[in-house]
């Protein structure tokens, strides 16, 4: 292969486990394709009288990739001008929350919409609210507030009648989802799950954000900044394809995104069809949601909420749940499983409480038995595991799951899950990550951003360390090692979406994606690795990536090219 360009850093960490570590490393910037990896002198034997880029004490890694995230919803629901108004960005309490919205009350011109995303009913002692609860905040503008899982959204009065709702009433309840509703039908400012999210907070989202796209490009950037290069689109309708198509056309364009295809959208089964390199944007699989969220109770579990104040407050059932918050019947799950294996593509499902996990693999177990899967590498999903048991974990491995994991629940939530919400037995072991490894499993992390912002680095440090952003130390029997923890933010997810012929590592013959770091990740004190490792720069196809410039290219397209995107968005479902 031939070579134009070679980057000489103090080291690169190549995530190559026959060589771990070279000098140099040389690519042909025209096709992004890495020709050589090694020392100074063998990347220069193949790229002869190249002058190498000296990097200097810069070290070199395989650009980061996200297995599980929704990156278009990330920027319309927390980039300006809506509102992130979770803990993790500075309002621990409702009373936080609630000063932010006086504020924003006061300071915006009367009656335009506002959106605000986020809501953690237990971590921050918010109540499940109405509309009347809302409108002593907002009596005039159209105000929503989404629940940090995106299964739930609140919204005010104003909202109803911006909606057009004759008598206050919602329309008939959509399929899997539904309406809160007052004793005489009227709308209490409640929806639940995504047709009904859409009807609700669609048209005041589409108002409230002029520039959906730009909102996305914000996201895109903050991805890059985190020394992401790779993501995924987990709630991908063919609606949203120009969105994501538009973001990967600019010259400058940091990001490659796998879709998963929702069953939700009547064309799951189609194929996708661009104009965009599919090494950039392509369909990796389909999507289902098999049980709702720990955040407010709809997990599928066999064990219950505590029952104390934080619970009682947030209005969380304290159950077991079981499967009675399940999405599916099994009849309905089988159906749907044939359709998505139909299609040749990996299905993945997202689960969270055991219960939920036990149902999915269940049901793939008897699906890829159906359809000559089983012993094959079909490599399908089960999502999150936020409360995953070891023998679970196993029995993933021998059926051939893959196995990413929510280190968001456990960076962000922990705190509250272990001792607050569930006895310490059940919240310690949130996000088992040392039960997956010892089980053979090869784990990924995500943040499922929006619930939470994606910093691989962060999640290295704590799912390494078991200690929470607090410093709170939670389960360390499921810590696992950097050597694991960096593997699940590069080859590793790279082998999630099918991905690690070309990425996940910096090998020859794959694209030549970095992240260059301040520091090497193994010499610091993994207790404080985001003190010590900083992001200084991405490339992409040996494209070093000017976020300026990207920004500056989205803002050019013409926002009336999507005018529809906010009341798509808000069809995806995360957590």
């Amino acid at each position: 292969m031939t070579a134009d360009t070679i980057l000489k850093a103090s080291s690169i960490i190549t995530m190559d486990p026959v060589s771990p570590r070279a000098e140099a490393v040389a690519f042909d910037s025209a096709t992004g394709v890495i020709a050589a990896v090694g020392s100074l002198a063998e990347c220069q034997a193949a790229a002869p009288g190249v002058e190498p880029t000296d990097l200097g004490t810069d070290v070199l890694m395989p650009g980061f990739i996200e297995a599980h995230s929704h990156p278009v919803l990330s920027g319309i629901y927390t980039q300006d001008p809506a509102h992130w108004i979770a803990r993790s960005q500075g309002y621990p309490t409702f009373a936080d929350v609630q000063a932010l919205w006086r504020k924003v009350d006061q300071s915006l011109p009367s009656h335009q919409p506002v959106v605000f995303y986020g809501l953690e009913r237990p971590g921050q002692g918010a109540p499940e609210l109405t509309n009347t609860d809302l409108d002593e905040f907002f009596p005039n503008r159209p105000a929503v507030v989404m629940d940090i899982s995106g299964h739930e959204v609140y919204f005010n009065s104003a909202t109803i009648t911006f909606n057009g709702w004759a008598d206050g009433k919602p329309p008939a309840d959509p399929e899997a989802a539904r309406y809160g509703r007052n004793a005489d039908g009227t709308s209490n400012g409640r929806a639940y799950e995504p047709a009904a999210v859409l009807a609700a907070a669609g048209k005041v989202q589409a108002a409230a954000i002029p520039h959906p796209l730009l909102s996305a490009a914000r996201w895109y950037r903050k991805l890059a900044e985190a020394g992401i290069t790779t993501t995924s689109e987990h709630a991908f309708s063919t609606a949203m394809a120009s969105a994501y198509e538009a973001l990967a056309s600019v010259t400058d364009s940091p990001i490659r995104v796998g879709l998963y295809h929702a069953t939700t959208d009547p064309s799951f089964t189609q194929p996708f069809t661009s104009q965009i390199p599919e090494a950039r944007l392509w369909k990796a699989g389909i999507k289902m949601w098999s049980d709702g969220t720990p955040f407010n109770g709809t997990f599928a579990a066999s064990f219950p909420y505590l029952d104390n104040a934080v619970t009682r407050n947030a209005q969380i059932p304290i159950g077991p749940s079981g499967d009675s918050v399940m999405n599916y019947t099994r009849v309905q799950f089988d159906a749907a499983l044939d359709a998505a294996a139909a299609t040749g593509l990996q299905v993945a499902v997202h689960a969270h409480g055991d219960v939920a996990v036990d149902f999915v693999l269940d049901g793939y177990a008897a699906a890829l038995s159906r359809h000559g899967l089983l012993g094959t590498d079909h490599r399908w999903r089960l999502e999150h595991w936020t409360t995953g048991r070891a023998d679970q974990f196993e029995r993933a491995v021998a059926l051939g799951v893959a196995t990413p994991l929510a280190a968001y629940q456990f960076i962000y939530q922990d705190d509250m899950f272990d001792g607050k919400l569930f006895a310490s037995d059940i919240g310690s072991q949130v996000c088992a990550a040392g039960d997956a490894v010892r089980a053979g499993a090869r784990i990924s992390f995500h943040s499922d951003s929006p619930v939470a912002p994606a910093i691989p680095l962060l999640d290295v440090q704590c799912m390494v360390t078991r200690r929470t952003l607090s410093g709170e130390l939670h389960g360390p029997n499921q810590a696992v090692t950097v050597d694991d923890a960096l593997k699940a933010v590069t080859i590793n997810a790279a082998y999630h979406l099918r991905r690690e012929h070309d990425l996940g590592s910096i090998e020859e013959g794959k694209l030549a994606d970095f992240v260059a770091l301040s520091t090497d990740p193994y010499t610091v004190d993994v207790a404080e690795l985001t003190d010590h490792v900083k992001v200084r720069g991405t490339w992409v196809e040996g494209r070093k990536i000017d976020l300026d410039a990207f920004i500056s290219e989205i803002q050019a397209i013409d926002p009336s090219e999507h005018p529809d995107l906010s009341d798509h968005a808000a069809r995806n479902k995360c957590c």
